[in-house]
């Protein structure tokens, strides 16, 4: 699906309270209303909706649909989010030509509150989002950028910019939900009481959940690929300082970081404390953009690094990413040293906590004798995984054991791209099961809690659209929305 939206034009429009209907060469005689800056204009909006519009619909390339006290929602807003739905999947509440426009809707009356309260989010949490979201539909286009760039129409800076503005509304959205629920809470007479005559079959199912222990154990690397690798990138240093290409073309070439390559090797503006300490030290103190740094090591390989601009405490640079390649005899090294630290536990000459604290290369794990930690789930530390949480290599050989057994070593990529051999302990397995109060009473109350903070989130909404503007194009007054109140 391809859209043409006139985005400056339209918002040029909006901002001087004139028509706010663009189509392919004429505007029409009336149409949709202005931003409602005061009641005089608000009212004139409404005036204007009663009038026909000659152009039709089809011929409209962006037009203001909605507006929701100040804030208008254009044709091409709520186009963008049913683009972004295909492309993930999403399923909509009802009819998509009715629902679309009602959620985002929605969002603007938290947003208006969130402006009132002051409610701010950081640049870091927006950009970090930003670039998972562009990776991931770069991953699910087969990891073609232009796949991306063809399907949105758009550039991969033009979809930036988009997914910066919505990215930054969502986390706004987000906190202010937090705010007006964070004094609801549940006692323990609440869940039981939530409960108590539920059918069997509507109370949550808990899925099986495991705990695991590991040791791990990078292999060594050897000189001459150290040597292969700085060579490479001094090489690379070379290239760019005699102008026969540049650092940006070396970058999706050859660097070996997925998450930047494909963009030219660019981290936007970035902080100091989102960067491996060792790049942060050489990329903030680069003065020179036409100059390439030393060679960096970091826990992830080697780095040269170009610096792109600085603002405020955020730089923004290019870097390529080399990984030294470990030979199959390192791994097979490896693994024979790690079955006989195996081997030694079982003989109880020490345990595996111990082997996770002293011996162990993983620095996640070592200093809490070896226990992963379950990150998945925003703003929530377990120790427990479902298998699919799991990295799949460790979930494979998790499968096979008893708990207490420790598996034979095997090899797999940590979260830093390295390959690592590695020991596993099944430490607890909690088969899955219907919740019960006495074993999984925090399930239960987190279901009772989402309930009540949804309920009151649904009476807020209620509340809002009482004494909040709302105008809408007379084709959605026949829609069956989720929410009461839309039309006044």
């Amino acid at each position: 699906m391809k859209k043409t939206i006139l985005s400056i034009a339209a918002a040029s429009l909006v901002g001087l309270g004139l028509q706010a209907a663009i189509t392919g060469g004429q505007m029409p005689k009336a149409g949709g209303p202005t931003v409602a800056a005061n009641d005089s204009v608000k009212s004139q909006a409404a005036n204007n909706a009663t009038e026909e519009t000659t152009a039709p619909e089809s011929s409209v390339i962006d037009e203001v649909i909605w507006v929701v006290g100040d804030e208008p929602i254009l044709k091409s807003n709520v186009e963008a989010m049913r683009m972004q739905g295909e492309m993930e999947g999403m399923k909509w509440y009802g009819n998509p030509d009715c629902s679309i426009p009602e959620q985002i809707a929605v969002q603007k009356l938290f947003l208006h509150q969130a402006a009132i309260d002051s409610i701010e989010v950081t640049e870091s949490e927006i950009i970090t989002q930003v670039d998972q979201q562009i990776n991931y539909w770069i991953q699910m286009a087969d990891g073609s950028r232009e796949k991306v760039e063809e399907y949105r129409n758009q550039s991969i800076a033009e979809i930036r910019q988009e997914l910066r503005d919505e990215f930054r509304d969502r986390q706004l959205i987000d906190k202010m939900k937090e705010k007006l629920v964070e004094g609801i809470t549940v006692t323990p007479a609440d869940v039981r009481n939530y409960f108590k005559n539920m059918p069997e079959d509507s109370i949550p199912y808990v899925p099986t959940e495991v705990e695991v222990q590991i040791v791990a154990m990078t292999p060594k690397v050897s000189q001459e690929e150290v040597n292969r690798v700085k060579d490479e990138l001094r090489s690379y240093t070379d290239r760019v300082t005699k102008g026969e290409t540049s650092f940006a073309t070396l970058a999706r070439l050859y660097s070996e970081d997925p998450g930047t390559a494909r963009q030219g090797g660019e981290l936007d503006y970035t902080g100091r404390g989102l960067l491996d300490p060792a790049f942060a030290n050489v990329a903030f103190n680069l003065t020179d953009p036409k100059k390439i740094s030393k060679i960096v090591e970091t826990e992830y390989g080697f780095h040269i690094i170009q610096l792109i601009d600085k603002r405020g405490d955020k730089v923004k640079c290019r870097h390529i990413l080399l990984k030294p390649k470990v030979t199959p005899e390192a791994i097979e090294q490896a693994k024979l040293r790690m079955d006989s630290i195996a081997n030694d536990i079982r003989d109880k000459k020490f345990t595996f906590e111990d082997a996770a604290t002293y011996i162990s290369d993983d620095k996640d794990t070592k200093n809490n004798h070896g226990l992963m930690a379950n990150t998945a789930e925003p703003g929530r530390l377990s120790s427990k995984f479902r298998m699919q949480d799991l990295p799949t290599e460790v979930a494979r050989v998790v499968d096979t054991l008893q708990v207490d057994q420790i598996s034979a070593p095997f090899e797999m990529i940590n979260s830093k791209g390295k390959t690592v051999v590695v020991i596993a302990k099944l430490k607890s397995r909690t088969e899955g099961h219907r919740a019960t109060i006495t074993e999984d009473f925090q399930v239960m109350k987190n279901v009772v809690l989402a309930q009540r903070r949804q309920e009151h989130l649904l009476g807020w909404v209620k509340e809002k659209l009482r004494d909040t503007y709302v105008w809408m194009n007379p084709r959605y007054c026949d829609c069956d929305f989720e929410y009461e109140g839309w039309i006044k």
